[in-house]
């Protein structure tokens, strides 16, 4: 059966080689985030929520009443934190965002090791994120979602990582904080967290009942010897203590020790959070239809010349997250029949993050909350690409193509870069895109 190769494990490969991978595409990510990072000179899409979130927190003394109180504190505070150090202007309202953008693609990179280890496919899966345009536009704004999908995704790698392990505590406790800090970004965080738990319980219950597969083998996704020192103590501190501490430390430079100031944080967080939003919104969208990139968001428009436009569209690359769509039923037909781990793991983290949304009772929702889904969907690519005897060109070839889609975008991404009004309904090609 033509099947992804056999992986070999990740310390086999060169951990002096990956770190320096791992950096190199942190610095060039940065460097590629930072370019014209600070046009427009003024807020634009939901900064005007944020930033001055964010501002309030440098107060001697923090005004009543306090401002977006429906999200936690802990992006907010990397905001206050950069507006502290680089001055209360563009670069500082959104360098943070450039720091933790470049961040989720080395996070990417982790994941692809873990799942593929080599480091080829890995690169490839991080340039595939890049590339997708939603994570460049998502960390070139002051907004939460980029610092909770880095959170979210180191929380990914480490799962990973410690799922084959005979004993995943180390690597499982790192996942509840990477997952706490996640949600003390934004609450949406709390997927990653949920996928995990589900994961465990799924396969403890199974072990419970003394499944077993026929013909098992050491690449199935479930297996009865799994983690088999794994306690439930050790999954309380994994995934109840460690997060809920990491959570609720951030509140603590906003309100002390005060228990009850704590709970009537997060009575409100919940409130704002699901509550049934009664007004519409220009460019909100139902979580069916973002795989298909149905309505994409329009961060900024504004004519800066004759026939010239600056513009920022939170949209998608269509040529990376299209073909992810298959990828993901290549992924979901080698689970079932080939019970390949790999799949099982791109799967379960791909569609927790996505049908989340569907369990909310809040109707306001917008294309870029799919943006952990669609940087997890990466992984189904690269795997498909690599999958049986398919040959090594052919995944980057398809990378080169992802690029194509990316740099035809760039016009609609970049508010520095500017373009026309010609330009700009070339790349709008369907109406409801407008």
């Amino acid at each position: 059966m033509n099947l992804v190769p056999k992986s070999s494990s990740v310390p086999a490969l060169s951990t002096a080689r990956n770190a320096i991978i791992a950096i190199v595409i942190f610095f060039v990510t940065h460097f590629a985030l930072l370019v014209g990072v600070g046009t427009p000179d003024k807020f634009y899409f939901d900064e005007v929520h944020y930033v001055p979130a964010a501002r309030q927190m440098l107060a001697p003394a923090t005004s009543a009443p306090m401002l977006n109180p429906m999200h936690p504190p802990l992006a907010k505070q990397l905001i206050a934190l950069s507006i502290r150090g680089f001055g209360d202007n563009p670069l500082g309202w959104r360098y943070p965002g450039v720091l933790f953008g470049s961040l989720a693609i080395v996070a990417v990179y982790l994941c692809g090791l873990v799942l593929f280890a080599a480091q080829g496919p890995a690169v490839a899966a991080a340039l595939l994120a890049f590339f997708n345009q939603m994570v460049f536009v998502q960390s070139r704004i002051a907004m939460l979602d980029i610092f909770a999908l880095a959170f979210g995704l180191f929380a990914i790698a480490a799962f990973m990582h410690g799922f084959r392990k005979p004993r995943p505590q180390l690597w499982f406790a790192l996942a509840g904080l990477a997952a706490g800090l996640s949600t003390a970004c934004k609450w949406s965080g709390l997927f990653v967290l949920a996928t995990c738990i589900v994961i465990v319980a799924a396969i403890r219950l199974m072990q419970g009942w003394r499944t077993r597969f026929a013909d098992g083998s050491i690449d199935d996704w479930y297996r009865p010897d799994l983690w088999h020192d794994f306690k439930s103590w050790h999954f309380a501190i994994c995934f109840v203590l460690v997060p809920a501490v990491v959570y609720l430390a951030t509140f603590v430079p906003l309100y002390g020790l005060s228990l009850s100031d704590l709970v009537e944080a997060q009575r409100r967080i919940f409130g704002d959070n699901t509550t049934t939003a009664i007004a519409g919104h220009t460019y909100m969208s139902a979580w069916p239809s973002w795989p298909f990139l149905v309505r994409p968001v329009w961060f900024l428009f504004d004519k800066i010349g004759d026939d010239r436009i600056s513009a920022i569209v939170q949209l998608g690359n269509p040529l990376v997250l299209w073909p992810a769509l298959p990828a993901l039923a290549v992924c979901l037909r080698d689970w079932i029949v080939a019970r390949r781990y790999d799949a099982f793991l791109i799967l379960a983290f791909y569609f927790g993050l996505y049908l989340a949304w569907a369990l909310l009772p809040r109707t306001l929702g917008f294309l870029y909350y799919y943006l952990p889904s669609a940087t997890v969907a990466s992984l189904a690519l690269v795997y498909v690409l690599r999958r049986g005897n398919s040959p090594r060109w052919l995944l980057w070839a398809f990378v080169a193509v992802a690029f194509a889609g990316f740099a035809a975008m760039l016009p609609i991404s970049a508010g520095f870069v500017g373009t026309s009004m010609q330009t700009f309904n070339r790349l709008m090609i369907f109406q409801n895109w407008i």
